[in-house]
């Protein structure tokens, strides 16, 4: 029998690939770390820093190492898929386990994509384009309308207000007429004597004046869509809230302002208004205490327990800097001890200081006005009357809304008094002169 040869097939060696890709990683990242670790500042024995010049990546990480953003993330790809690492790339690696895209490429090549970013049209829906799903985005509102307030009414309340009789459109006032307090004219012409024992007695009498008032008619009106006001709750109670306060508005103009033409006389019109001259070589539009001390002098004694002072805002700052020298220095006349860290009084002389929309700015005659207005004499006749009506612009459908004060008014006085010893006038309506 004859004898078998044993036959053998060469066996392939095994080659782990995974194992070879890790190590060649492994030396590639081991490189890259010496190659960042040697541009890093050499310190010798002595303790000196040793100046190493970098190579081309350092150098040119100085000045963004990547020129273009493809370039950065093919190595940012090749890094994170375990190939070789740029040299360039180890310095930008941050804390995140990522690479810091500024310092690769520079600040001004990520605003520029921030700029881009923004004027790129959306794909999807978003809430900036009302077309592509901002329109059904809603925002909370406010119910109602926002309105300002206005301190409309002090001086209305203040003034000595009489109502018309239902048959009546006009009011008669009896006065005195009193222009002077000295001997023989006081009350109009009553005169008092000193008599000796049987002496004869001298009459006198008063003597008076009339004054007619008749009312004027100051009026609003406004017109709205009967749509309008069904479905705007708010309108209707703001239109009769706020007409009423623009007819006071005029109604407490004409108390300052007015010209007794078609309308009340002001107290700047009156004839009974003292004008207190400004003070020799005062600069214009100022007001200083002096100013204010002569203003006082001049209003009526009574009428200092009523007075109120009306300024513009303007001469608000003017009050603020007001002083008194005192020796070589001063005190503010209008400041409380903590000065402007404490509440301001408010006050002169004991009286309110009311900031008043009438009043005419800081330099002008009323700029600040010193007034009692229990001496102001006016008449209305129901207040503000108001109405509605849909017959008016019926084919329109709108409604009208009209609104009517009737008044009147004036100062009780008819000139300025003079007291007995002193030449100088006195009234209950105090003005500053123009400076």
């Amino acid at each position: 029998m004859a004898e078998e040869k044993e036959t053998s097939q060469p066996v392939a060696p095994t080659i782990d690939i995974d194992a070879i890709v890790r190590e060649t990683a492994k030396k590639a990242a081991d490189e890259a770390v010496k190659a960042y670790q040697a541009s890093l500042p050499v310190v010798d024995k002595s303790g000196h820093d040793v100046t190493v010049t970098g190579d081309e990546s350092d150098r040119a990480l100085k000045g963004n190492p990547y020129k273009g953003l493809g370039e950065f993330l093919m190595d940012v790809k090749a890094a994170g898929t375990g190939g070789q690492i740029e040299a360039r790339l180890m310095p930008l690696k941050d804390d995140l386990e990522g690479f810091n895209m500024t310092r690769a490429l520079g600040s001004n090549f990520i605003k520029s994509l921030s700029g881009a970013a923004k004027s790129l049209k959306q794909t999807g829906l978003n809430e900036g384009v009302g077309a592509q799903g901002g329109f059904l985005v809603d925002t909370d509102r406010m119910g109602g309308l926002m309105e300002r307030v206005y301190s409309i009414g002090d001086l209305l309340q203040r003034a000595a207000m009489f109502q018309v009789s239902a048959n009546s459109n006009g009011m008669t006032f009896r006065f005195e007429n009193e222009t002077s307090r000295a001997t023989g004219s006081r009350r109009g012409g009553i005169r008092g004597y000193w008599l000796a024992e049987a002496g004869v007695k001298t009459a006198s009498q008063p003597e008076f004046r009339e004054v007619e008032m008749r009312l004027h008619k100051v009026a609003a009106l406004v017109y709205a869509t009967d749509e309008l006001l069904q479905d705007a709750r708010a309108l209707e109670s703001y239109i009769m809230r706020v007409l009423p306060e623009e007819l006071k508005f005029m109604v407490e103009d004409s108390i300052v302002n007015g010209t007794g033409v078609g309308m009340p006389l002001g107290i700047l019109a009156s004839p009974c208004l003292v004008t207190q001259g400004a003070e020799v070589g005062q600069a214009a539009d100022t007001v200083v205490a002096e100013n204010i001390i002569h203003m006082w002098s001049r209003l009526w004694s009574p009428s200092k327990r009523n007075a109120i002072w009306l300024v513009n805002a303007d001469v608000t700052p003017q009050l603020h800097l007001m002083g008194l020298p005192v020796g070589v220095g001063g005190q503010l006349v209008y400041m409380p001890p903590g000065g402007l860290s404490g509440a301001p009084y408010g006050t002169l002389m004991g009286r309110p200081v009311i900031e008043a929309e009438y009043c005419d700015t800081v330099g002008d005659v009323g700029d600040i006005i010193l007034a009692d207005l229990s001496q102001y004499y006016m008449i209305e006749k129901g207040g503000v009357q108001a109405a509605s009506s849909i017959h008016v612009n019926f084919v329109y459908d709108e409604t009208v809304f009209r609104f009517v004060y009737r008044v009147d008014g004036i100062p009780s006085w008819n000139s300025d008094l003079t007291p007995i010893y002193s030449a100088n006038t006195v009234s209950p309506f105090v003005a500053l002169a123009a400076r």
